[in-house]
């Protein structure tokens, strides 16, 4: 063998090593990494899963109807269809308002300043406590917002404001329950 072989197999067998130092570094690095699926099996804090976390929340009752809408979508989306709980582990107090506008005046071949467009924004502000200590977990605050066509007919006008409500209600209990899941994930982690 001569001389300029051994350091071609010397810098290789260095550069092999080199290469395995960074595998196994970035492999140490990656399994640092933790991902876990917000509704989850894996338990959160005390043996419970997130799902029955969920489940286990008391919504406390509304006034008004696109509110009940809120609080229906919550109830449907926390239980997975079963309802309320009978013995919740945690209450949550909701507040929804509601804010109606006119979006544009678009007129074809009339001379009337009628609002052909307009919005509906629902905005759900909520605070969850322990059922048991009264303890504050979490408080946020959500907003979505649903446009509708406004036809001339006040009825149709009118229904076309209702259904715009319930696809806002239905999107801002998404958008709550997934807040509330990760406020419960937060508490859970804080509570082990």
């Amino acid at each position: 063998m001569s001389l300029p072989d051994r350091e071609k197999t010397e810098l290789g067998r260095l550069l092999r090593r080199i290469a395995l130092a960074g595998l196994v570094g970035s492999l140490a690095f990656i399994s640092a990494c933790q991902v876990r699926p917000l509704y989850s099996s894996a338990p959160l804090s005390t043996g419970s899963t997130a799902n029955a976390e969920m489940a286990s929340i008391a919504i406390k009752p509304v006034r008004t109807r696109y509110a009940q809408q809120v609080r229906n979508n919550l109830i449907f989306g926390f239980g997975r269809g079963a309802g309320e709980p009978a013995s919740p582990l945690y209450s949550l107090d909701l507040g929804v308002t509601e804010g109606v506008e006119s979006s544009a005046l678009v007129q074809n071949g009339t001379d009337q300043d009628e609002p052909t467009a307009g919005s509906v924004t629902l905005t759900a502000g909520y605070t969850l406590t322990d059922a048991k200590t009264g303890a504050v977990i979490a408080v946020g605050k959500r907003a979505i917002t649903s446009s509708f066509d406004r036809p001339r007919q006040e009825f149709a006008s009118y229904r076309a404001q209702i259904d715009a409500e319930n696809r806002a209600a239905r999107e801002l209990a998404e958008a709550l329950q997934l807040s509330i899941a990760q406020d419960l994930a937060r508490h859970g982690k804080a509570a082990s």
